[in-house]
């Protein structure tokens, strides 16, 4: 393992799941910042006192550093929820680019949701790469799934690493994974990822909310009516596998809200999942803010746990969460899995430690968009737009369209 020579300042730190993955890997992390009260407090109680509590800004000064990592909040244009592209939290993405631009690190590292690909038709891309490129950073941008880095889950994120004056290189998949379209044609001739079953492993019984004073590990009991859905759910099974009148009045109107404006179901992604069983040797679903309130255990009738969920983004069991029940899950949900930063970290490390060339321009290295065979309309504009703009004319761009 690399010697501790690398240093970090983690932005919009969130409960430190990248800070884990990166001390693991080596790296002495100097700041950390958000504004949100219950993450400073998470942050401090388990990784230290060098986080800051503050809303974030391009007036920020910031210590200089190896490398800076983080996800501005990313609700804007999250898929789990309704999008607002005019949401002044999306124009952190920029505040963020030209925070590391002015801070000249020898490399940074952002992780955002896969909605932010083509939320305002792709605008969020351009706020990250136009300031970055333009001082000489030369990235890679792409949509991977954790689940092929390890983490016993499949969570699409986009991912973008890049280098100033000099070419990264972007983690190599470390696992397969089944049950997401595109994860398996990602690395199918590496060791499986970890299943559910391998994630939750080892954890005592858990028990109902009202014999414990601990949120941890405790489960609130279902309400008759999610009782009901839940003895009719096989393992995989979601609600549209349910009768209709056992279909939430919420999950109803977010299945019929797609086609109110005339626009075909097929172009706008279909009915959400709403309450699903989790099967036992598969990766889980996506940890979010939602997760216990949406996900039935494989075999019991009920909800997952706060530490159930922690694990399925690789938290250690040590790890404590503060805050409400509510607040915990989201720091959770909210969280980089600490096994993916720790392998990009790994591959940053033995990059920064490696001689350089000569400083390179800025420039686009790789842009892959997507994991499945094919693009949405949406989709296909933006990287269009993504290769008119950053690969010059005189470069194959029909061969720039093969890396997404």
């Amino acid at each position: 393992m690399p010697k501790q020579c690398c240093t970090l300042v983690d932005l919009f730190c969130g409960a430190g799941g990248l800070t884990v993955g990166f001390r693991e890997a080596g790296f002495q992390v100097i700041s950390a910042f958000d504004a949100w009260g219950p993450a400073v407090s998470t942050y401090r109680r388990n990784l230290g006192n060098h986080v800051r509590g503050m809303r974030i800004s391009d007036r920020l000064d910031l210590p200089k550093v190896s490398v800076i990592a983080g996800g501005p909040p990313c609700q804007g244009f999250s898929l789990a929820g309704m999008r607002r592209c005019d949401d002044e939290r999306n124009t952190l993405v920029r505040v963020y680019a030209d925070l590391v631009a002015r801070a000249k690190p020898d490399a940074f590292v952002f992780e955002n949701v896969e909605g932010f690909l083509t939320s305002g038709h792709g605008g969020f891309v351009f706020d990250l790469l136009e300031p970055l490129i333009a001082n000489g950073y030369r990235v890679h941008l792409r949509k991977i799934n954790a689940a092929n880095y390890g983490v016993p889950q499949h969570r699409k994120r986009v991912v973008a690493i890049g280098g100033r004056g000099w070419d990264p290189r972007f983690p190599c998949p470390t696992h397969s994974a089944y049950g997401a379209p595109g994860a398996g044609l990602a690395a199918s001739h590496l060791p499986a990822t970890p299943s559910l079953r391998d994630a939750l492993g080892g954890l005592p019984g858990a028990v109902a909310a009202a014999e414990t004073g601990s949120f941890d590990h405790a489960f609130l009991p279902l309400r008759p009516d999610d009782l009901e859905r839940a003895h009719s759910l096989k393992p995989g099974q979601r609600m549209r596998d349910l009768p209709e009148h056992l279909w939430h009045e919420s999950y109803r109107r977010r299945a019929y809200r797609r086609v109110k404006d005339g626009t075909p179901t097929e172009r706008r992604g279909g009915a959400p999942a709403g309450l699903r069983r989790l099967v036992w040797d598969e990766p889980s679903k996506a940890i979010t803010g939602g997760a216990m309130n949406e996900f039935i255990h494989p075999e019991e009738n009920r909800n997952l746990t706060i530490r159930e969920c922690a694990r399925l983004q690789s938290f250690p069991d040590s790890f404590e969460f503060v805050g409400t029940r509510r607040q915990r899950i989201q720091l959770i949900g909210n969280a980089v899995p600490p096994k993916l930063a720790y392998v990009i970290a790994r591959s940053l490390a033995n990059d920064l430690s490696a001689p350089r060339a000569r400083m390179k321009p800025g420039a686009l290295l790789s842009f892959s968009p997507t994991l499945a065979s094919g693009m949405s309309p949406i989709l296909q504009e933006v990287t269009l737009r993504v290769l008119a703009k950053f690969i010059p004319s005189g470069h194959n761009r029909q061969l720039s369209l093969e890396w997404a």
